[in-house]
């Protein structure tokens, strides 16, 4: 098959190219996320391989199949970009990696916690100034504190593992509680509500659906304990982030690690240091400094991006052979 992959950095071409040496496919790159402008790219290509953030709504898709584009391959576990719909009436098949390294992920999760609660940012930046000071770099253990996962999925149980590691207690919400295995998981399940009460820490691991979109916000901000902290590693859409800035302005929200973010297409993976930030609500997330930012690297290790690659092989191998295929995605 040739396959058009979009939305790539060197990292996923040396992933790809290695899982690809046991399947022959034509690979060709191109560093343009895919949307409604850069299509004609696909032009000659039975597939696409599109990223997290490309755009497949109905008028993508409908150029796509113009193509004759039959299957698009996303290598990422989030299909929130994609118009299901559209694609299965245009007959194009939609699959995606839905587990690639949840450990990954959820050891980033507890890098942003720690940098925050140890202020290990702000003591790095000292200490290379020469300022060898400890005034203001108390933190707090997370021994003994509560550790609320949203979300119980793979990245969820791997999260509360390394809690439980850590010495916290665990409270777990999820629409389709696991409660056989909440020994094994070291968990209690309990309501949203009261999770946003009783949390110290709470961790974000849902997918984004018009039902999760600002699932915190003003209001479960409120209702949260004072000085908690919040951790989205899952999707950006997840937090109002203008409600956010407000929660962090007056003390209600004690610190924020975000390794995503809901506007952050354009922004994420690019290299914008010559530029002014045209966003200026990450701007203003970024001068605090109870805040931790990284760019949508969490699932970015060795580990996980063979495990990517290999299962979006397995998805275009099966699609060509006309096999079921696992990790389909339907409307």
């Amino acid at each position: 098959m040739r396959i058009a992959v979009f939305d790539s950095k060197r990292y996923d071409e040396a992933s790809l190219n290695a899982a690809n040496a046991r399947y022959g496919h034509e690979l060709v790159y191109f560093g343009d996320r895919l949307n409604r402008n850069t299509v004609p790219l696909a032009a000659g290509f039975d597939a696409v391989c599109p990223f997290v953030n490309d755009t497949l709504d109905a008028s993508t898709l409908n150029a796509l199949a113009l193509l004759g584009v039959k299957h698009v391959a996303l290598r990422c576990a989030g299909f929130n970009g994609v118009d299901l719909v559209a694609a299965k009436q245009l007959g194009i098949t939609v699959t995606r990696v839905p587990a690639y390294s949840p450990e990954a992920v959820a050891e980033h999760l507890f890098a942003l916690l720690l940098t925050l609660v140890r202020k290990t940012h702000r003591a790095y930046t000292r200490v290379r100034d020469g300022n060898f000071s400890l005034e203001g770099l108390e933190g707090f253990n997370l021994h003994g504190r509560t550790f609320g996962v949203i979300g119980a999925g793979k990245i969820g149980q791997a999260a509360m593992r390394i809690a439980n590691g850590f010495g916290m207690r665990v409270l777990a919400f999820d629409r389709s509680p696991d409660t056989k295995h909440a020994g094994e998981l070291g968990c209690t399940f309990v309501p949203l509500d009261q999770l946003l009460r009783e949390a110290d820490v709470i961790s974000l691991h849902v997918p984004l659906f018009p039902e999760t979109r600002h699932l915190i916000n003003a209001e479960s901000l409120s209702t949260m304990k004072r000085g908690a902290v919040i951790i989205n590693t899952s999707r950006g859409g997840l937090i109002d982030s203008a409600a956010l800035v407000d929660s962090l302005k007056s003390g209600q929200t004690g610190g924020v690690g975000l390794d995503v973010y809901e506007y952050e297409e354009g922004v994420f993976f690019e290299d914008l240091s010559g530029t002014a930030l045209q966003d200026d609500t990450l701007a203003r997330l970024m001068t605090f400094p109870n805040v931790v930012i990284t760019s949508h690297q969490g699932y970015l290790t060795h580990e996980a991006l063979t495990n990517i690659a290999d299962t979006v092989f397995e998805n275009l191998d099966a699609f060509a052979k006309g096999l079921p295929l696992a990790n389909a995605v339907h409307a």
